[in-house]
């Protein structure tokens, strides 16, 4: 009896455990069957944590709307309408999704409320100049458009080649307008756009500006076709070698700036007059030909070159301005655009920033 009982309590501690085991592995098996699912679930919330923590870089296009025979030096002032109808005009026929924008008065305030009904970002330039009065103006509207548009308007800047145009004139209506957006208490970074040569302190050994410490970013404009024009220092960039040039400014600029995100503000290339070449005033050389080709290319390998080092950047520009042919860029001033300035504003170049 006490050798039955024992087998007897073997057998059933053996189906016990075998019974465990068994269930065990139906568990493991379930547990294999939803492991994808898991594995989903785990790589989406890590797609979604690292968009949130990880600034991805800005590839914009700046945007003007003074198209046809609009000038921003008198006449008519842009309207919503033509304002819509040039973002739907570009977001049709390119892959932009976010525009850097010159001013917040004579109906460029319109900007922001269609450029948030397409879902379009903005980096908004507060417009500063001589006229002080219109200086305040442009501050208190940046700062309730600002507040009004959280989400739309990523950037602003407290003018934009203020130095370039005046010198140190007006330094204090830049600082003005810094301190102004500090008070405010705006959520968006604030900076300040101006030649790679001024945030280089006009060095050659770049090094910091008065600017540098009171920003939270930088814009710089670089433009080679018109270091091919003026300059000395760099007088022949080609089309080919525009891209590096492009990434080495920026790098001087981070350089010295190393704590600061430093944005290309501007940069880009002519596309016509077809074949016409830009001449040095300094050295006479002709260097750098004007075509769509080139413009497309520039372009193209500048986003692409930055992009690898999560650099933020804005071409130059969405809509070409015929009001630009009457100032001191000549013929070339008009050939801008990566799209027409007269209906049906006809983009000629395909670009995936």
């Amino acid at each position: 009896m006490g050798i039955e009982f024992s087998t007897f309590k073997a057998n059933e501690n053996n189906f016990w455990a075998e019974s465990l085991i068994m269930r065990k592995k139906i568990l493991v098996f379930k547990f294999m069957k939803h492991i994808p699912l898991l594995l989903s679930v785990a790589l989406l919330t890590t797609q979604n944590s690292y968009a949130k923590n990880i600034d991805v870089p800005l590839q914009c296009v700046a945007f003007s709307p003074y198209v046809n025979e609009l000038t921003p030096n008198y006449g008519a002032k842009p309207n919503a309408e033509i304002i819509e109808t040039l973002l739907d005009a570009l977001i049709k026929q390119t892959s932009f999704r976010c525009i850097m924008s010159y001013g917040v008065l004579n109906g460029l305030e319109a900007i922001f409320p269609a450029a948030k009904k397409r879902g379009i970002k903005v980096i908004a330039i507060l417009w500063i100049d001589k006229d002080k009065r219109v200086n305040t103006d442009s501050i208190a509207h940046g700062i309730a458009l600002a507040r009004e548009y959280p989400e739309t308007i990523v950037r602003l800047s407290c003018g934009s080649e203020v130095r370039t145009r005046n010198n140190y004139e007006f330094d204090n209506e830049t600082e003005r307008c810094l301190n102004a957006l500090r008070e405010a208490k705006v959520q968006q970074p604030i900076g300040v756009i101006d030649t790679w040569w001024e945030w280089c302190n006009r060095s050659q050994l770049c090094h910091e500006n008065q600017f540098s410490k009171q920003v939270d970013w930088i814009g710089i404009n670089i433009f080679p076709w018109w270091e091919n024009r003026h300059a000395d220092l760099f007088p022949c960039v080609n089309a080919n070698e525009a891209a590096d040039f492009h990434l080495a400014r920026w790098q001087e600029v981070k350089k010295v700036n190393p704590t600061k995100e430093v944005i290309i503000t501007e940069f880009g290339w002519v596309s016509a007059p077809e074949g016409k070449g830009q001449i040095n005033l300094k050295t006479q050389q002709e260097c750098g030909v004007a075509s769509q080709k080139n413009q497309q290319f520039v372009i193209q390998s500048t986003f692409k070159k930055l992009a690898e080092k999560k650099v933020s950047a804005v071409a130059f520009e969405a809509f070409s301005e015929n009001w630009k042919a009457n100032n001191e860029e000549g013929d070339f001033g008009r050939f801008w655009g990566l799209c027409d300035s007269t209906p049906p504003y006809t983009c000629h170049i395909s670009l995936k920033p």
